[in-house]
């Protein structure tokens, strides 16, 4: 309730006190940010203009690389600024619209990264089905689920917030309005709250985790009955898959998972889930991909033969 709030802004400490290291962190951190949106631009237009738009995985690759932008974007810019800036300040209605943003594309992600776990099981376990069962109306019917439960998970995040007083301090030690670390400013006993927290949003990555990992193992273990060539494409994908759901799951779990007041290393976990996954998912999901690198020499060279014409 917002009248029992002193608070109208936060400050956010951000990550480094040091300004010759805030200074150059603002190149390295700007330089990261452009190569997350060319990268996932990248993906997404060759995607857009080769035949790999019309299978389920691509399908969901475009959106995985669209949602990585957006969730960046809620935390990149902002941080960038900041280290330039004297204070680093951020209004109280702001805050909590980075947080639900933040929790709502990154829990999309997590759902559209079990959307392709569960494409890519059809099409090695079960590849006489799988145009049947993977249409395109499925395709958007799991995007649309996977935007409905991140929508909800981010309300409740939202909701819980709100509730709370802040009266005084207004120093977050992040920087980004992260939950965490907005508790700790509250004005009452938020020992119950952060067990709801972990419950949800820590819970979530968790489990989600563990039923990604047995997926691909079922999927791995299964690869065992096809050809060496086929094999070899079909764990080629999966790898990328493997290695992107760690880049991103680990150091979330190692955020949200441990006991509330343990959240000493949460500014560096979250720089792995918020920039260097984003920014390295491209390069996973090309230089590993035959699909991709194929479709990229098509799509770019043809651009380019057009041009010079």
């Amino acid at each position: 309730m917002g009248h029992r709030n002193n608070v109208t802004e936060f400050i956010l400490l951000g990550l480094f006190s040091n300004q010759e290291v805030k200074e150059a962190c603002f190149i390295f951190f700007l330089l990261c940010y452009l190569l997350i949106l060319l990268g996932n631009l990248f993906i997404l237009t060759t995607i857009r203009f080769s035949q790999l738009s019309e299978q389920p995985m691509y399908f969901f690759l475009s959106y995985l690389s669209f949602m990585d932008v957006c969730f960046t974007s809620t935390v990149a810019p902002k941080l960038i600024i900041d280290l330039l800036a004297q204070k680093a300040t951020i209004s109280y209605d702001n805050c909590m619209a980075q947080m639900f943003y933040t929790h709502f594309f990154g829990a999309t992600e997590i759902f559209i990264l079990v959307a392709m776990a569960y494409d890519r099981y059809i099409a090695i376990c079960k590849p006489l089905h799988y145009t049947v069962i993977m249409r395109r109306r499925v395709c958007y019917l799991f995007l649309l689920v996977s935007c409905i439960v991140a929508f909800i998970h981010s309300i409740m995040q939202i909701l819980i917030v709100v509730q709370l007083p802040f009266c005084g301090p207004n120093k977050v030690d992040h920087y980004f309005c992260d939950v965490f670390a907005l508790l700790k400013l509250a004005c009452t006993d938020t020992f119950l709250i952060v067990i709801v927290i972990i419950g949800t949003s820590g819970m979530l990555a968790l489990l989600t985790f563990v039923v990604l990992v047995i997926s691909y193992v079922i999927i791995l273990t299964s690869l065992r009955t096809h050809s060496s060539k086929g094999r070899h494409k079909a764990f080629s994908t999966c790898a990328s898959h493997i290695t992107v759901v760690l880049m991103f799951f680990v150091p979330l779990i190692f955020t949200y998972v441990p006991t509330g007041n343990s959240f000493s290393d949460d500014k560096i976990f979250a720089l792995f889930y918020t920039i260097i996954a984003p920014m390295f998912n491209p390069l996973i999901y090309s230089l590993r991909n035959t699909d991709m690198k194929n479709a990229m020499r098509k799509v770019w060279l043809q651009k380019l033969f057009s041009k010079g014409k």
